[in-house]
């Protein structure tokens, strides 16, 4: 059985584990490098898991093979957003098309409010049932 204290937000890899360090992210981005792989870095406010579509933080760095500067743009992102979500984003272009090969968070808000699961009854006898974000509870400049 996995276990999540606390509640936190898990999306992408390395969700269950600790929070990374700066080092652990670095490694993480060589090895996505080593790949062949363009990085980018997203951040939202809204981390519904159908939220796959996250803001932009500059442009993906299609051509950067040190992660030194990646790291300096993910700590950018932190200064500028320090209530959002952050993540990492690789993309593996070998088969001509951008695809997601790695995704991880990167920084987190400090109360993360989570998740409600709405139930509603239907034609019939029918349950339906719908994941409410507690984060989209006030407008989008006042969430965290």
């Amino acid at each position: 059985m996995m276990n999540n204290p606390g509640n936190r937000i898990t999306q992408g890899q390395f969700s269950f584990l600790p929070e990374l360090t700066d080092e652990q992210i670095t490694l993480q981005i060589k090895w996505a490098l080593s790949n062949g792989w363009a990085v980018s870095v997203e951040y939202t406010d809204d981390p519904h898991p159908r939220n796959t579509y996250w803001e932009m933080f500059g442009m993906p760095m299609f051509d950067l093979k040190d992660p030194a500067g990646i790291l300096m743009e993910i700590n950018e992102c932190r200064k500028t957003f320090p209530n959002c979500y952050i993540r990492v984003m690789a993309f593996n272009s070998t088969r001509g098309g951008e695809s997601p090969a790695m995704s991880f968070l990167v920084n987190r808000p400090k109360n993360e409010p989570g998740f409600g699961l709405v139930r509603q009854e239907v034609d019939g006898r029918q349950v339906r049932y719908s994941i409410h974000s507690y984060a989209t509870d006030k407008p989008e400049s006042e969430r965290y």
